[in-house]
């Protein structure tokens, strides 16, 4: 018997209800996988990356990048922070293991040289002691520093509490863009 276009035959309804619900099983068990290893998104909250980010900002993070290299200067990373393991912060990584930090009036020095930090508007005027990074850890700050829960207040980041790189902001759509 030929199909015709348009018309089920016996068991056509089944068999389409059937093939649905496995489209749409693969398509869930794919979105968890994605979201579990490789993309999740996040939500900002509070003003300690302004102007960078900002709150109700939604983030994409890469949670695979860090199984594949370590974490470099300068990037902004989400992570659990060692105080409070329930609620994940976004911060950007100064300093690296083995490299010593130095806060002097509020600039930022790593081994001794001043960072070169265009995405900070507002610095203080902290002073810390010389710091050296344990190895498997970072030193994260917020770009907005007077109003910053950070490693001068909590320490280093273990790389084990580091969920991934905030790399694009995608919501509000308008205001869509990479992050650097």
């Amino acid at each position: 018997m030929e199909e015709v276009p348009g018309r089920r035959g016996p068991g056509g309804l089944a068999r389409f209800a059937w093939e649905t619900l496995q489209t749409f099983l693969v398509a869930l068990v794919l979105a968890l996988l994605i979201r579990q290893f490789a993309i999740e998104s996040f939500v900002v909250d509070g003003p300690s990356m302004q102007p960078t980010l900002r709150t109700d900002e939604r983030l994409l993070v890469n949670k695979m990048i860090y199984h594949l290299r370590p974490p470099r200067r300068g990037e902004v990373i989400v992570f659990r922070p060692p105080l409070d393991t329930d609620q994940d912060f976004v911060k950007r990584v100064v300093a690296v293991g083995g490299d010593t930090v130095q806060i002097r009036d509020g600039w930022v020095y790593v081994n001794g040289r001043r960072l070169d930090e265009p995405y900070v508007l507002y610095r203080g005027d902290v002073t810390t002691p010389p710091f050296k990074v344990p190895e498997g850890t970072v030193w994260v700050l917020g770009d907005n520093r007077p109003n910053s829960e950070d490693s001068r207040t909590f320490g280093e980041v273990s790389l084990a509490e580091i969920r991934g790189e905030a790399i694009l902001v995608w919501w509000p759509i308008w205001e869509a863009h990479l992050i650097h």
